[in-house]
């Protein structure tokens, strides 16, 4: 194997890895072991487990970033929605193992490398959408990031839900989540109010 092609096993044997066990469960030794390879090899390579678990979490928040921004390709506001919510689902049945590091927490993916921060990332996309479409609806466009952080957290959960269930199928996943955003887009009121005794 030449220097560039174990780098690549070592990566898909510590993804496969991370995601089965997560980062405190898998060892050096079991990326070793698993790969065919001696411990100073993964030394060599990343400079051991930490090294290993944030290019692999890189990768992968890199991946998912650009399935979600290259599937909003535009059209009507509503099929931006199901382009979204398809791409992380996409995501998810493609790269299962990914996606299983991705959500799980881990001592090195801190606010700048973790599912957390990928999901602000997103949301930075969408938010740019929801502000346009709020200008022109006459809705205040300082509110947009509200409401991408609660589009794409509302996303994300079902997409982590329906990694483990699988059913329904995902184009009826992706259905109800648009069923459920567009339609509460589509009846916002442009000043909400609580009809609750509390106020603050």
């Amino acid at each position: 194997m030449t220097g560039k092609e174990r780098r690549e096993q070592l990566l898909d044997v510590g993804r496969g890895l991370f995601a089965e066990r997560g980062y405190e469960g898998t060892s050096v030794e079991e990326i070793a072991h698993t790969a065919g390879v001696s411990k100073p090899v993964v030394y060599e390579h990343f400079g051991g487990k930490e090294g290993l678990y944030a290019v692999v979490v890189d990768r992968e928040m890199r991946r998912l970033l650009d399935m979600v921004t290259g599937a909003l390709t535009g059209g009507h506001p509503r099929e931006l929605l199901e382009q979204a919510a398809f791409a992380l689902l996409d995501y998810i049945e493609q790269h299962t193992d990914g996606f299983r590091v991705l959500v799980r927490d881990s001592p090195v993916a801190q606010s700048t490398g973790s599912f957390a921060s990928l999901i602000g990332d997103i949301a930075t996309q969408v938010e740019d959408i929801l502000g346009h479409e709020f200008s022109q609806r006459g809705f205040d466009a300082k509110l947009a990031p509200l409401y991408a952080q609660a589009l794409v957290g509302m996303v994300a959960l079902t997409g982590q839900w329906w990694l483990e269930a699988r059913r329904p199928r995902k184009a009826e996943v992706a259905a109800h989540l648009v069923n459920l955003s567009w339609n509460g887009l589509s009846g916002l009121e442009p000043r909400p109010r609580l009809i609750g005794h509390r106020k603050s």
